[in-house]
């Protein structure tokens, strides 16, 4: 049997004996994640935003800077944000359509570390159809009972009270579809989780768009998708599938480490 490099150590879930020390990886692993959306094509212009609760104070929470491209986001350009939207670390503009949307969702959910939300092209062309995904496949199944759609369009997204109606939509749910917008994502356990999310959510929904515009495709039947989305669904399962994507990307990308 072969042995395992030195460099590639299996991944665990982390512990942090200090704040410090977990605010800089949630601020890797957050920097890291808008490098993968960049990667994936999931920018648009200035839309799109994930966000992570700092660790210490918990009403405040890091997001990306207004126009910057996520294929160059570093952890040095991150912004803290307040719970007035008030920018106390950083020097970029805040987006307030992220300040609207995920400071109701963090204050909706303080179970919720992290929240993406992004204009990917499968996501916003399904939530045109106002419709849940349905579980036809096994991936598509960590979503399974799970999501929720927000089904009233009203324009973008600037009003902190429509904000909140997004959150009340997203319910204790791990997403939700926002019609003829996108969909949004979150991590109970880590921003790993909510950029995992966003990115499977994303496929099921191209695969779901894809079955569809083929035929009449047939959905797994409701008890063994509930059993399916307890294998695939979980949080800490939400955790380990971003693991490989990070690995890669602080591999070929590691200026975004550069604090």
């Amino acid at each position: 049997m072969g042995t395992v490099p030195s460099d590639r150590i299996r991944p665990r879930f982390p512990r942090f004996d200090d704040v410090a020390a977990e605010r800089r990886h949630r601020k890797q692993r957050l920097a890291a994640a808008f490098r993968l959306f960049g990667q994936f094509g999931f920018d648009e212009g200035t839309a799109g935003h994930i966000t992570a609760r700092d660790p210490e104070l918990s009403d405040h929470f890091w997001v990306n800077p207004l126009g910057m491209n996520f294929k160059r986001i570093r952890v040095k350009d991150l912004l803290l944000v307040n719970a007035r939207g008030e920018v106390v670390e950083g020097d970029w503009p805040l987006n307030a359509a992220a300040f609207a949307i995920h400071s109701q969702v963090h204050a909706a959910r303080p179970d919720v570390v992290a929240a993406a939300h992004a204009h990917s092209l499968y996501g916003k062309a399904w939530s045109t159809l106002r419709r849940p995904l349905d579980p036809l496949t096994q991936d598509a199944c960590a979503f399974y009972g799970d999501h929720a759609v927000f089904d009233d369009y009203t324009g973008v997204v600037l009003d902190l009270e429509e904000g909140k109606r997004i959150a009340q939509a997203l319910g204790p749910h791990k997403a939700v579809i926002l019609a003829n917008h996108g969909l949004l994502t979150v991590g109970q356990t880590s921003v790993d989780e909510a950029a995992w999310w966003f990115i499977t959510m994303e496929r099921s929904c191209q695969a779901q768009l894809l079955a569809e515009a083929a035929g009449r495709p047939v959905c797994i039947d409701p008890e063994q998708a509930a059993k399916t989305a307890g294998q695939v669904g979980t949080p800490i399962v939400g955790w380990h599938q971003f693991q490989p994507l990070y690995d890669w990307i602080v591999t070929t990308q590691p200026d975004l480490l550069e604090e």
